[in-house]
């Protein structure tokens, strides 16, 4: 019996006069079963037509489609047994566009039995609406529900592939089961319902072949269907059947155990340290951040007390944004889909996360269901696959995916035309190797083995799987070494509107009255809040001020901004260790060198205040010792400006002109801080003494003597947060408490003398200009108030 003819049986009532004698109790049967809600699915070929047969019969009755003219309602449920209520499918609900007109020289075909039929004119027109036609148009596609439709905006609806999709996995199980003796059969639905609760033995005993499937696909789903479906044949020995049903369903099986794969990593979201007991999912707090193909760098020109950056720091052109489920529903300049996108950003400006939304979106048909796979092989694995293996092991591309994903072992349909997936190469940083773009091996064999290099760079080509989209991230000063004729669109992340960052602030906490106070709270601080575009500063404000509001009287006062960029500097710090120099969490220490290196760094940018620039060049970094890619992909402080030709010089500047200023604070207070002989290198570059502090140069009050004459001398703005962030860090809970341990040695002493720079610093409020006065009001609550 032809198994596509089967499905549509239970709604077929046959023709009255086609019925042989002794066929009233199969009707009977026929007329009090349930609508299967898959019986107006369409076979794969559309222009087959179905065959109705009787189950236990092999006379054919008449063939003929179904009416899309009416609906069709269960009936009464049968009081010798339980029938739960079964949800109409959508392809049979009577609209508008399913109303079917008569063809010219259509066939009609009388569905109701003739002894019900009457010759008055009235009961022919009563009947006029039980007429099928033959000859009528296909029936449109049918109807998705708004589980699994894309709700975004100015988004095309993905569908699943047909080897993916309900009718698929529903013939598929039907032709299985069917294979099966009565006694076989029998057997499969006890052991069956050993899997799942929700359905119940006598539900499952009730009925044929066909009535157990559309049950447990309408109850289980069709993954669960499925795969309940295989262990029970391998659970009644039926080991060949079951092996059969997954090579049919092959594409749907391994697409259940990516997405399963991708639920469990990506639900939850994992921020800093984890605690027992506070979970946060991240489809409750993900607020996507605005995403721009016409990206200027990712850095805020903002500033609280510059009026305007200084030059040349690039300003946001007119943004062209995308959503970040519509970023391979981009177009190249040609028409032709976008093949290899590159999405980069500042430090900390969410692009991880987005990476585990997109993929969550999928995983849980939410958007692209167009795309069959979402294959994740992130640039720190290949790189492990780089320093273990040695030579005689390389790997192909197709192992690479079978060592991340073991179910996607010989998934030979990734090489076939029709097969639509995505390869998400994330952190670009991470593969610290250069590679060779011109004198790569061409490699077009996926099964080939090769180094981790050539694999790298013939996947981005497209020689190795040309069918596969590629999604590669990373910071700017990484992924600008990709040849840029490789590359069909770069997006710039640009972080959080205003609105954003309350929606984000928020989302996080059940407690409204507790959202609401961190929102005011950090609001009360300009420049915070112009950091908050960053997701990573959103959620460090967060984190922070719930510990704090849980001490009584917090919040009186406005928080403090030194001891932000303090937090911030050490968590991209262990970051750091933790990412690219495999230490572990609980072992973290800054070693010498990575203590050497921000204080170069922060010399690197007092000089740069000095200079009143906002950008360095490789030749800067060479001056002081420091490496390349140390500084502007590892650090995390630093990124890359985009260069307006291929052969422009390669510009660099912090992530926010703050995090200049900040830096060189840092340095100056180090180097009086650590050396022994408390050095004030500010104290030789200050000709004029504005006050004469005696017999004070080697103590705090002349460190801060020194700064306030360079402040005070220059143009408003180039050194205000500079003075700012110093005063920051002379009081002793930030010096002390927060960076003792890490930049500073274990049990190193406070510094002393901070009444007179009190005194000091009050004594120039009194009679400083009135532009400087709010900042300097500023610089003495750094210094003086004790919370943060």
């Amino acid at each position: 019996m032809d198994d596509d003819a089967e499905v549509p049986r239970v709604l077929n009532h046959g023709d009255e006069g086609e019925r042989r004698p002794g066929g009233e109790e199969k009707e009977e049967r026929k007329r009090t079963r349930p609508p299967s809600s898959y019986g107006s699915m369409k076979s794969d070929s559309d222009e087959r037509e179905y065959e109705v047969e009787d189950e236990d019969d092999e006379e054919d009755c008449v063939d003929c489609t179904f009416p899309d003219t009416f609906k069709f309602e269960s009936p009464a449920p049968a009081a010798a047994g339980f029938q739960p209520p079964r949800s109409a499918s959508p392809e049979t609900l009577y609209t508008m566009t399913t109303q079917l007109t008569k063809p010219p020289g259509a066939m009609v075909i009388h569905t109701r039995a003739a002894d019900f039929l009457e010759d008055d004119e009235e009961k022919e027109e009563e009947e006029e609406d039980d007429i099928l036609y033959a000859d009528s148009p296909e029936p449109p596609e049918p109807v998705e529900s708004d589980e699994v439709m894309q709700t975004e905006d100015n988004s095309q609806p993905g569908r699943l592939h047909p080897l993916q999709d309900l009718p698929h996995i529903f013939k598929s199980v039907l032709a299985t089961l069917r294979r099966l003796t009565r006694e076989e059969l029998f057997k499969f639905k006890l052991c069956f319902s050993q899997w799942q609760s929700f359905v119940t033995v006598p539900e499952l005993m009730e009925g044929d072949v066909l009535d157990f499937v559309d049950k447990i696909l309408e109850v289980l789903g069709q993954d669960c269907s499925l795969l309940d479906t295989l262990r029970t044949l391998k659970s009644v020995n039926k080991v060949a059947e079951a092996e059969e049903l997954r090579k049919t369903c092959d594409r749907a099986w391994i697409r259940y155990h990516l997405k399963t794969y991708l639920i469990r990593k990506h639900e939850v979201i994992h921020e800093g340290i984890p605690r027992p007991g506070k979970r946060n999912r991240l489809d409750t707090i993900y607020v996507q951040p605005q995403i721009s193909v016409c990206g200027f760098g990712g850095v805020d020109p903002s500033h609280q007390i510059r009026p305007q950056p200084p030059s040349p720091l690039q300003i946001p052109c007119v943004d062209t944004s995308v959503r970040l489920n519509d970023l391979f529903r981009l177009r190249k300049e040609d028409g032709r889909p976008v093949r290899t996108a590159v999405t980069t950003g500042i430090p900390g400006i969410g692009m991880t996360v987005s990476v585990g939304k997109f993929c969550l979106d999928w995983a849980e048909l939410r958007a692209n269901r167009n795309l069959q796979f979402i294959i994740k092989l992130p640039f720190h694995s290949f790189w492990r696959l780089r320093d273990s293996p040695p030579p005689s092991k390389m790997m192909s591309i197709m192992e690479v995916i079978e060592y991340h994903h073991l179910e996607c072992k010989d998934m030979k349909c990734l090489e076939e035309a029709d097969c639509k997936f995505l390869i998400i190469m994330d952190s670009f940083d991470c593969y610290q190797a250069t590679l060779d773009w011109e004198n790569s091996p061409v490699l077009t064999d996926s099964h080939a083995p090769a180094h981790p290099d050539v694999l790298i760079v013939n996947l981005i080509r497209g020689n190795l799987l040309p069918g596969a989209f590629v999604w590669i991230l990373g910071r700017r000063a990484a992924v600008s070494q990709i040849p840029a004729e490789l590359i069909d669109v770069v997006t710039e992340i640009q972080g959080f509107s205003d609105e954003m960052k309350d929606d984000y602030l928020t989302r996080r906490f059940t407690d409204g009255a507790l959202a609401a106070n961190i929102v005011a709270h950090y609001q009360r601080l300009p420049m915070l809040r112009m950091l908050c575009r960053q997701p990573f500063i959103c959620w460090m404000v967060a984190t922070l001020f719930e510990n704090s509001y849980r001490y009584v009287g917090y919040g009186v006062k406005p928080p403090k901004l030194t001891p932000f960029y303090i937090n911030i500097l050490v968590v991209q710090t262990n970051r750091k260790l933790q990412f690219y120099y495999n230490q572990t969490e609980n072992n973290l220490k800054w070693s010498s060198k990575d203590k050497d290196m921000l204080m170069q760094m922060g010399k690197m940018a007092l000089m740069m205040l000095e200079k009143n620039s906002s950008v360095f060049f490789e030749e800067d970094l060479k001056e002081q010792g420091l490496k390349l890619t140390e500084v502007t992909v590892f650090s995390g402080l630093c990124t890359e400006l985009p260069a307006a030709t291929s052969t422009a010089r390669r510009t660099f500047c912090f992530i926010h002109l703050t995090y200049q200023e900040f830096m060189a604070a840092l340095y100056v207070f180090g180097k009086f801080h650590m050396e022994s002989q408390s050095k004030n290198v500010l104290d030789s570059m200050s000709k004029t003494k504005i006050f004469a502090v005696k017999g004070q140069s080697k103590l705090a009050a002349g460190l801060l003597h020194s700064a306030l004459d360079r402040t005070l001398r220059a143009p408003l703005g180039q050194y205000d947060m500079f003075l700012r962030f110093l005063c920051g860090l002379l009081c002793p809970g930030c010096h002390k408490t927060m960076l003792e341990g890490n930049l500073f040695p274990h049990n190193s002493p406070a510094v002393a003398g901070l009444g007179e720079v009190q005194q000091l610093l009050e004594k120039t409020i009194a009679s400083a200009p009135q532009e400087r006065l709010a900042n300097l009001m500023e610089c003495l609550r750094e210094l003086t108030q004790e919370d943060a």
